[in-house]
């Protein structure tokens, strides 16, 4: 079981490389495909948008598909997305190609849980999907720096891509040869999957996730740009600031699941969704010499990622019989906020300049906020009026 849970996590890992390494390449991606920065992030939305609007859609269509057959289909789907983004030098055909590794990465992804969770016995589930999603978690603390890292010392930004490339090739690889076969999830048709979206609860929460990760994204997409002053233009700087913030995003995302439990989702969140303004709307100062920029990206990477487990808390607590249709929604969600945020950045940067996109994320995160406080309260409402209607009969 733990070796198949390991390929799984291999797999989990080069996919949330490519989600998060384009960031630290953009300058020179741009250079070599001749667009701008701004217009270049396009290439983050293609990926992310494809992933987040296929992904319901090819988990409807491949519930019958053996594991096996979909793991190897959806990685070399992945695998030919990529080296059609390194070998190609035109524009429009790289994000053609973003796409086509976005739909690799939308059949994988929520499979891969729900392999974890078939393969463990019940006592030891948690534990095989945590060690599968740790393959994200691995993505911003060392795929990303990695792949930031090649690029800057080969100085070809498509290395870095021939190396996300290699790792779908790895993990297809030891998918063919480890994974037992696993049953087929039950048949849930895409209208069933979409249905939660009709329930205001699940509405207004999903709206906290789309603003505060593009808020976030909207930075993220030009960090290369934004934090040129305390790299000084350095890939290898960026690469170590990368870590640093990949790091911080794997405490907040470990440690605030025993923080939720002891202090409740609200306190979490709202806690996490003011520091993060206060955070980004000092982010034109503080992203100006190194020191600063490390205390800044250890602030968003704990309360940004550290927002994941509250917020699939506070769904799974509105509609608990619908637990896994929302948390693939809230995913998807994120990746929706993703996709956008590159959109809006290359309007900020057009406005204000690069070091100045902090604020325009903190305006989103600040929303967020909003969208989160409405949540409660209608979640409240609905909880009080179940209470009446049991009372009452």
């Amino acid at each position: 079981m733990y070796r198949s849970l390991l390929v799984l996590s291999v797999a989990m890992f080069a996919i949330g490389t490519d989600s998060f390494v384009i960031a630290g390449i953009l300058p020179d991606a741009a250079h070599s495909l001749d667009v701008s920065v701004g217009t270049a992030g396009w290439l983050i939305t293609a990926y992310a948008f494809s992933y987040a609007v296929l992904g319901p859609v090819m988990a409807a269509l491949t519930t019958r598909w053996p594991r096996r057959k979909l793991f190897l289909t959806g990685l070399g789907i992945f695998v030919a997305g990529n080296l059609l983004t390194a070998l190609l030098p035109v524009f429009g055909v790289a994000l053609a190609a973003r796409a086509v590794a976005g739909l690799g990465g939308a059949m994988v992804s929520p499979a891969a849980v729900a392999a974890a969770a078939a393969l463990a016995p019940p006592e030891k589930r948690g534990r095989a999907i945590s060690t599968v999603l740790a393959g994200l978690s691995a993505a911003t603390a060392l795929g990303a720096p990695i792949g930031t890292a090649i690029g800057s010392f080969t100085g070809n930004w498509r290395v870095t891509m021939l190396f996300v490339s290699a790792l779908g090739v790895l993990a297809a690889a030891g998918l063919a040869l480890l994974l037992p076969r696993i049953p087929n999830p039950p048949l849930i048709a895409l209208r069933a999957r979409l249905a939660p979206l009709g329930d205001r609860r699940v509405g207004m929460t999903l709206l906290t996730t789309l603003m505060v990760f593009t808020g976030l994204f909207t930075v993220y997409s030009y960090i290369a740009e934004s934090l040129d002053r305390a790299t000084g233009g350095s890939g290898t700087t960026l690469a170590v600031l990368l870590f640093v913030w990949g790091v911080a995003s794997t405490v907040g995302t470990l440690g605030s699941g025993a923080l939720v439990d002891r202090l409740g989702a609200r306190r979490i969140l709202n806690t996490g969704l003011v520091v993060l303004v206060i955070d980004f709307l000092l982010l034109p100062w503080s992203s100006a010499n190194l020191a600063t920029s490390i205390v800044a990206l250890v602030v968003w990477g704990v309360c940004g990622w550290g927002l994941l487990t509250p917020q699939t808390h506070r769904l799974i607590e509105a509609m608990p019989d619908a637990a896994p249709m929302l948390t693939g929604l809230n995913t998807a969600t994120t990746y929706v906020g993703v996709s956008i945020a590159p959109l809006i950045g290359q309007v900020g940067i057009a406005w204000v300049g690069a070091h100045r996109l902090g604020p325009i994320g903190a305006l989103l995160i600040a929303l967020s906020l909003i969208a989160a406080e409405t949540a409660h309260v209608v979640i409240r409402r609905h909880r009080a009026h179940d209470v009446a209607a049991a009372h009452a009969a």
